[in-house]
């Protein structure tokens, strides 16, 4: 059986590989209080999301490997 978060994560990896998003931003959009909806921590967990300092703030960026996925998805 295929995790179900596996869309999620995805779908996560490739809004932010399309730009940067500011961390803020991430979590209004992607944080959960769901312990089973893990899609933010399974990313990071992963390496194919990483936080960056940018100008004083905190952003989130697509790492090679979350590109990397992004690229080799089938789509639907």
């Amino acid at each position: 059986m295929t995790d179900p978060k596996e869309p999620l994560i995805r779908d996560l990896v490739a809004w932010i590989a399309d730009a940067p998003r500011p961390y803020a931003e991430v979590m209004d959009i992607w944080r959960t209080s769901c312990p089973r909806l893990t899609v933010w921590e399974d990313a990071g967990d992963r390496g194919l999301l990483a936080c960056e300092t940018r100008d004083g703030a905190l952003w989130v960026v697509a790492t090679p490997a979350g590109r990397a996925e992004v690229n080799s998805a089938t789509p639907p």
